[in-house]
């Protein structure tokens, strides 16, 4: 009688490990669904080069950089925090459509597109953000998103701030399910921009700037 209370007792010990585990497992689960999902757009690539600068710099790198700094850093200063996805992980060409089906597919929260500026005025510079140009449900979260990132980018790293505008590009408008923005980061025709991304000081610096913005976004609600 014992003998069968003391395996009666180990199994339900055993059994009380396995649920524990199944709890335990459900609330990993839960945390994982619960990390916001962020698709970082990193523009142009493969043939497509994007901007030059005077200094040579091609546009598609740069971004490209920006954006693998951006998961670096979300790994490791804020531990994973966001779950982030980028439309590129190297120098090829994804079309518009792929791009914008990658935010959809995992239902973002939020999609940035990096891109470089450039001008016919060399002394153009600084930031600025574009929203699509239409009364959508998310227009007003999109501009909050902008603002975020281009306050934390001007107070940071004393970029110029040109403000957030309107445009009808492709992935701004075929993003309608999430807030979406396009981020001009700086003027590859400008000399002293064009030379601040050739360091990688400066890509990390401005990587977490945009990463910032994007987390005081979603944690202050806008």
């Amino acid at each position: 009688m014992f003998k069968r209370g003391l395996i009666m007792k180990t199994h339900s010990k055993k059994m009380l490990k396995n649920v524990s585990f199944w709890i335990l497992m459900l609330q990993m689960c839960l945390v994982f669904s619960q990390q916001k999902v962020i698709v970082i757009d990193a523009g142009h690539g493969g043939k497509d080069s994007g901007a030059i600068g005077i200094n040579s710099i091609q546009e598609k790198d740069v971004v490209l950089n920006v954006a693998k700094e951006i998961i670096r850093l979300n790994k490791l200063i804020f531990n994973d925090e966001l779950d982030i996805f980028l439309t590129r992980y190297k120098d090829t060409l994804i079309s518009l459509s792929d791009r914008n089906r990658l935010a959809k597919v995992l239902n973002a929260e939020v999609f940035v597109s990096l891109h470089c500026n450039h001008a016919k005025n060399s002394k153009a510079r600084g930031m600025e953000v574009y929203v699509h140009d239409s009364d959508g449900k998310n227009i007003k979260s999109s501009i909050g998103l902008g603002l975020s990132i281009l306050n934390e980018s001007i107070k940071k790293l004393g970029f110029k701030k040109r403000g957030v505008k309107f445009a009808n590009f492709h992935v701004l408008r075929k993003s309608k399910n999430h807030p979406s923005i396009l981020v001009e980061m700086g003027f590859l025709t400008n000399g002293d921009e064009a030379n601040y991304f050739l360091k990688s000081k400066n890509v990390k610096a401005i990587a977490l700037s945009i990463l910032l913005g994007i987390t005081n976004y979603l944690n202050t609600g806008l």
